[in-house]
């Protein structure tokens, strides 16, 4: 005999809940829930039922410089050494160590006008937030829950997962020395419930059950349910209530073998791989790893129905030998995202996924006796693709030294409408509600960039 035990708000003559009554009729229906149906149902009449975007977070600020906007006119020790090429959109020109990207610019959106950081400080929190971070946090990777939440959780929380088996929002960032850039984004006040699934590491292991069966996993959970039920009823923050989100995610996720297979590389054709490249995986001083198989395995999880990717990458913070340091860099960031562009696209993928890169700012036009560039709010760099974006152009421009803009500022916010928009999220009327229960607006007031859509 099934016995429900529980809360008996809005029941039905038997004492089952209309949500328990949908749960049962699901099992019922050869174990498919109503949003499985639901799913289904859209995918059969539009093929792929969702947008996902992959956030490529280049740690420590990238030279924007020596890379996007290489400025011949400008003295030796602004310049560099390095010279620029053209692309396959003629007129713009990127630097000579990005070749692949340079062969495919029809497909890509260099924005070189970008700004929003105020204090130069280091934070990948501006990169998944749109927002500066707030000082008082210092370097801790997890934030403050009353931080505005990360692009990832907001999407998590707004839409859900596309795959039951599948997380919403995951995280390819590995901790660093440095925590910040070992973070894949922060829920901030919505909690832990909307926080990056972090395959990376040890966590990768506990993807599997080890010799546990399904029965047994299932009586466990129940057993917990039965623990936690008197918490449920008395907790009012909140907690209890994410760890329950927690724990079904694990659950769909240790009874599937989706979201196994979507982190396991080897299922690709040794051509693709080959594309991609390695890389290396072991972090880059106290940033992140400069590995390549992460681009491969972002496309593999948004295909798989992940909506969100972050994917933290080297350690760009050449406060010394910025050229030597730039050429271990910007080469294999050049193969990483020329890769998956091109593989979005070939998968017909590159409508329904949007890719974006960048730091957290810019650096200073004048090289320093280190031989290295440092820290530069003002004006910095992003590259941008697929997601049905206006691509082949070039959106904003510096002065002569590349420190200012003088053409079409971009702030972060704006880019970050953008792709709520894409993603269906309407920013002028949707609202996320904090710790203090006052509605909060997702990107302050910024509007998606016309020039894109």
């Amino acid at each position: 005999m099934l016995s429900i035990s529980g809360k008996a708000h809005g029941t039905f003559c038997d004492g089952l809940s209309r949500r328990d009554f949908l749960r049962i009729g699901g099992l019922a229906m050869g174990g498919l829930s109503l949003p499985d149906l639901l799913k289904a149902e859209a995918e059969a009449r539009t093929g792929r039922s969702f947008k996902s975007v992959i956030m490529i977070y280049l740690c420590g600020a990238p030279p924007h410089q020596d890379m996007w906007d290489l400025k011949m006119d400008a003295p030796l020790e602004i310049r560099g050494p390095y010279k620029p090429i053209s692309t396959k959109v003629p007129g713009i020109q990127i630097s000579e160590h990005a070749p692949l990207l340079a062969k495919m610019m029809d497909k890509l959106v260099p924005i070189r006008s970008m700004y929003g950081s105020l204090t130069g400080a280091h934070d990948s929190f501006i990169c998944y937030t749109g927002r500066p971070p707030n000082p008082a946090n210092g370097n801790r990777p997890e934030g403050s829950q009353s931080d505005p939440p990360s692009f990832g959780s907001v999407v998590s929380s707004l839409q859900g997962q596309a795959d039951p088996a599948i997380p919403s929002f995951v995280g390819l960032a590995p901790k660093a020395g440095h925590p910040p850039y070992g973070s894949p984004g922060h829920p901030g006040y919505l909690g832990p419930a909307n926080s990056a699934f972090r395959p990376n590491g040890t966590g990768f292991d506990d993807l599997r059950l080890n010799g546990i069966t399904l029965d047994r996993l299932e009586d466990r959970r129940s057993l917990l349910e039965g623990f936690d039920t008197f918490r449920r009823d008395l907790d009012q923050s909140g907690v209890v209530e994410g760890m329950d989100a927690f724990n079904q995610q694990a659950l769909n996720v240790l009874t599937s073998n989706r979201l196994l297979e979507a982190l396991d590389i080897t299922k690709e054709s040794p051509k693709t791989r080959e594309r991609y490249g390695k890389g290396d995986p072991k972090n880059y001083g106290d940033g992140a790893p400069l590995n390549l198989e992460h681009f491969l395995m972002a496309r593999r999880l948004v295909e798989a129905g992940a909506r969100v990717v972050t994917l933290n990458f080297g350690r760009w913070d050449f406060h010394d030998n910025n050229y030597p340091q730039l050429l271990r860099h910007l080469p294999l960031f050049d193969q990483g995202m020329s890769a998956l562009v091109q593989d979005l696209h070939d998968r017909g993928l590159d409508k329904d996924v949007a890719v974006v890169a960048w730091g957290e700012f810019g650096r200073t036009p004048t090289v320093n006796a280190q031989g290295g560039r440092d820290h530069w709010p003002r004006v910095g760099g992003a590259l941008l693709a697929g997601g049905g974006l206006k691509t082949g152009q070039v959106i904003g421009a510096t002065d002569r030294v590349g420190g200012e803009p003088t053409d079409r500022p971009v702030h972060f916010g704006e880019v970050f409408a953008t792709l709520y928009k894409f993603m269906g999220i309407d920013t002028v009327k949707t609202t996320l509600t904090d710790l203090t229960g006052r509605p909060q607006y997702l990107v302050d007031g910024w509007q998606a960039m016309p020039e894109l859509i």
